[in-house]
C-alpha cells in the first residue's frame, strides 16, 4: 500500500465535551470549511457507487459555487461504480489522495496511487473500484463543460503530479510554484485543477482580484490566508470557496510546505446575462 503524504479525512463523531466554536465561516464572498466539520454526520451518497460515502465541499448554489461541485470520495474495499457519472455534460477531474484504486478508462486500465491524476472529459466510458483491503479516498471535481464551435473537446488523460515538474513563478526563487496538469494555452480547457506549493515564508504578496472563482483543498501543512478583509489560518484538510474577483493573498509560515488542490474556470467568454447557459455542441 502507497503511503500519502495528503491529508484525507476519516470522519468520525465529535463528543459532546467539544467545544462547539470552529472555524468554519460561509460569507457573501468566500467560505471555510475546516476539516474539524467533515465528520460522519455530514457524509452523502450516490446512485451506482457501491460501499461509498463522500464529503460534498462545492456545489452551484445560489450565493455559493457557481461553475464547479468538488466532492471527496471514501471508497472502501470493494466498492467503487460502474455508473459513476449520470450527467452527460460533466467533465472531471480525480486525484487520489489515499489508498489505491483502479480506473478504466475507455476500455484501459489504470491504477490509481496518492498524487494520480485523471481529466474525464463528458461522455466518457469509465468504472473506478477499490480492489485493495484499505479504505482510498478522492476528490472529485465536475464541470459542465463549456464547448465551443471550432474548438475540439479535450482527450481523457492519466497521470501523477509526482511525473510533473512545477513551474516557479517568477521573482519567487522557488519559493511559489504550481504543479500544472493542463497547458494555459491549450483552449480545449475550460477548467483547470492543479497543485500550488509555498515553501515555508513564501507568499503571495499582493491582493489577487480576478474572474476566476476557486476552490482550494490544503493537501499539506498550515498558511494564513488573507479572504477578501479577513486573515484566516488554515491547516491540511481545510477547504476554501471563494467568489469571482475576490481579494485573496497568502503567506506560508511553516514549519513545513503549504500545498493545495486548486479548481479555477478558464479560457471561455463571458457570459453577459446572469444564469446564462453556455451554448452546447450537438
Amino acid at each position: 500500500m502507497s503511503s500519502s503524504p495528503y491529508y484525507a479525512p476519516k470522519g468520525g463523531h465529535p463528543a459532546q465535551t467539544e467545544l462547539l466554536t470552529d472555524r468554519a465561516m460561509f460569507t457573501e464572498a468566500y467560505a471555510v470549511i475546516p476539516k474539524g466539520v467533515i465528520r460522519d454526520i455530514v457524509t452523502s451518497y450516490l446512485p451506482f457507487w457501491d460501499n461509498t460515502r463522500l464529503w460534498v465541499l462545492a456545489r452551484p448554489l445560489t450565493g455559493f459555487a457557481e461553475t464547479f461541485s468538488q466532492y471527496i470520495m471514501e471508497v472502501s474495499p470493494g466498492g467503487g461504480s460502474d455508473r459513476p457519472e449520470l450527467d452527460d455534460l460533466a467533465e472531471g477531474v480525480i486525484f487520489v489522495v489515499d489508498g489505491e484504486l483502479e480506473l478504466k478508462l475507455n476500455g484501459v486500465e489504470h491504477k490509481l496511487v496518492p498524487g494520480g491524476y485523471a481529466f474525464i472529459p463528458p461522455r466518457t466510458n469509465w468504472t473506478l473500484h477499490n480492489r485493495s483491503g484499505a479504505v482510498a479516498s478522492f476528490h472529485w471535481l465536475r464541470k459542465h463543460y463549456e464547448a465551443v464551435e471550432g474548438v475540439p473537446m479535450p482527450e481523457a488523460f492519466v497521470t501523477n503530479e509526482r511525473d510533473i515538474e512545477p513551474i516557479p513563478m517568477p521573482g519567487t526563487e522557488g519559493r511559489w510554484v504550481t504543479t500544472r496538469f493542463v497547458d494555459m494555452s491549450d483552449m480545449r480547457h475550460d477548467m483547470h485543477v492543479n497543485i500550488v506549493t509555498f515553501e515555508p515564508g513564501g507568499t503571495i504578496p499582493f491582493a489577487e482580484t480576478h474572474v476566476m472563482e476557486h476552490g482550494l483543498y490544503v493537501l499539506e501543512g498550515k498558511a494564513v490566508y488573507r479572504l477578501n478583509q479577513d486573515w484566516v489560518e488554515v491547516e491540511a484538510g481545510d477547504f476554501m470557496w471563494l467568489r469571482a474577483f475576490c481579494p485573496q493573498a497568502c503567506y506560508a509560515g511553516g514549519p513545513s510546505r503549504f500545498r493545495y488542490l486548486l479548481y479555477k474556470d478558464v479560457n471561455r467568454t463571458v457570459k453577459l446575462t446572469l444564469g446564462q447557459q453556455p451554448k452546447r455542441s450537438a
